[in-house]
């Protein structure tokens, strides 16, 4: 479905800020929502001490908010083309604050389980969203800048909070009275601040008089993969970010407990220091190697990832935290390369019409691979000493990423 931009006029008279402060109001709105979705990361080992529940627990209470993603993207991540941008970026963020009351007023398993699948949907939902608005609220309020200027202050907003969530959970945590309440009690606030703000931003969408009959996004591969050679690179591409989303998925699941267990370093704001390290590296890189030629950013984002998933392994059996730290954040850059060549790559496969259906794909493989590895892990745990299932798990992961890149960069 085809989409109309408005004119720089407002929509409606209530809307006060112009495109571009509206521009900035989401980008705050999509920075405190991915923050959320982070912020119980270093908060897993304290739930998993108060409750006594197993290891594999906090992978399953995490792969909850993964399944909550990979659902919304499939039923719902493109209905702000027909909905309107402003009215499903609400809804979204409203999901969040409904999310943030089930973890104040249900603390237990169920409830943990049930606002983290939210939390998700509504991550979903914004996500496409969000990157759309910020895309033709700056192409309104800048017509003559580059559109890819835009694209990186949405990743850069999408990665910066999810690596701003652990560090802020992890300082509350550490330093404030009822960590597993205020938290939740900050971000309830931010998160209706954020929503009376984008009721206030402008619509991008002309809202049809008559609406599409509702079906769920197409998930499609692209016509060019067809051919035994591209559907060779599609899937390269698609267990590139497979790989990458993967070492996203233990830094936001299991790090704190490895951080606590294999290297002894119990301190909340460790966890969140670390996982916060690993996110922000992810976003550097992109900004660093921003003019380099994809070919390159692919191969440096291999190299990237190959060494950082040997120093993850090799810090978990000496155990070293130096090594453990050192190897996430080296990962985390090549996994910013690898993932942004991954999309580059997927989307070059596709013509204007199918594009968003051959990135939908794309996107549901990547968080299958936030989920997925992450919950074998855990499982690992529970039959393997800790440092053995992170090392299953570092060799996979380099196997899968030295199997996709190089493919690739064949094309």
């Amino acid at each position: 479905m085809s989409t109309t931009l408005t004119s720089s006029r407002p929509v409606e008279s209530r809307v006060r800020f112009a495109h571009q402060p509206g521009f900035w109001v989401i980008a705050a709105a999509f920075l405190t929502t991915m923050a959320f979705s982070t912020v119980p990361t270093p908060l897993y080992a304290i739930y998993q001490r108060r409750d006594g529940f197993p290891t594999y627990l906090i992978t399953i209470i995490f792969a909850a908010y993964a399944v909550g993603v990979m659902v919304s993207l499939y039923l719902a991540g493109h209905v702000s083309d027909w909905l309107g941008r402003r009215r499903v970026a609400l809804l979204a963020v409203l999901a969040e604050a409904v999310a943030a009351v089930i973890f104040l007023l249900w603390p237990d398993v169920p409830g943990l389980l049930l606002a983290r699948f939210i939390s998700g949907v509504g991550v979903g939902v914004l996500t496409a969203t969000a990157t759309a608005h910020l895309s033709e609220l700056r192409k309104i309020a800048r017509p003559t800048e580059d559109p890819s200027r835009s694209a990186l202050i949405s990743s850069m907003v999408n990665l910066g909070g999810l690596a701003f969530g652990p560090l802020v959970g992890g300082l509350l945590a550490q330093y404030v009275a009822s960590p597993l309440e205020r938290p939740y009690e900050i971000f309830l606030v931010l998160l209706l601040l954020s929503a009376v703000g984008i009721a206030l931003v402008p619509e991008t969408v002309e809202r049809l008089e008559e609406r599409p009959a509702y079906r769920p996004q197409r998930v499609a591969l692209p016509a060019a993969a067809q051919s035994s050679a591209g559907s060779a690179l599609f899937f390269a591409s698609a267990t590139g970010a497979f790989a990458a989303f993967s070492i996203f998925g233990l830094f936001t699941s299991l790090a704190p407990t490895f951080l606590a267990g294999v290297l002894h370093q119990p301190s909340r704001i460790l966890a969140g220091v670390v996982t916060f390290a690993v996110f922000i590296a992810g976003a550097a890189s992109q900004v660093v190697f921003v003019r380099m030629e994809r070919r390159n950013q692919l191969r440096l984002g291999l190299a990237f990832m190959s060494v950082g998933l040997v120093g993850i392994a090799i810090g978990g059996l000496i155990p070293s935290l130096a090594l453990f730290v050192i190897g996430g954040v080296i990962a985390g850059a090549g996994v910013g390369l690898v993932f942004r060549g991954a999309v580059a790559t997927a989307a070059s496969l596709a013509d204007a019409g199918s594009r968003g259906e051959v990135l939908a794909a794309l996107f549901l493989i990547a968080y299958a691979g936030l989920a997925l590895p992450v919950l074998a892990i855990g499982l690992g745990i529970a039959l393997l000493p800790a440092a053995t299932a992170l090392l299953i798990f570092s060799v996979l992961i380099f196997i899968l990423v030295n199997a996709a890149v190089p493919r690739m960069l064949k094309h």
